[in-house]
């Protein structure tokens, strides 16, 4: 069986209901039922696809950030 998409987004980003919560605009208790019941409504479903998609993006922007202060410093010594 899958593991629910709450509990694998609070696991891989360490954060608790309450966290979660705040980021997706729904109370703890919302999420905490969702989580324990495997009963989520298809916008906290959807809500949840785009927290990932947004954190995905984070990670490449970091990534960009990262090759363009090396290519800055590849600069500077050419």
């Amino acid at each position: 069986m899958l593991e629910n998409i709450i509990k694998q987004i609070c696991k891989t980003y360490n954060l608790t209901y309450r966290e979660l919560g705040e980021s997706l605009g729904y109370g703890e208790e919302a999420i905490s039922k969702a989580a324990r019941t495997d009963k989520i409504s298809t916008p906290m479903a959807k809500a949840c696809e785009m927290f990932l998609h947004i954190k995905e993006l984070e990670s490449k922007v970091s990534t960009l950030d990262e090759l363009s202060i090396i290519l800055q410093k590849l600069t500077l010594k050419a």
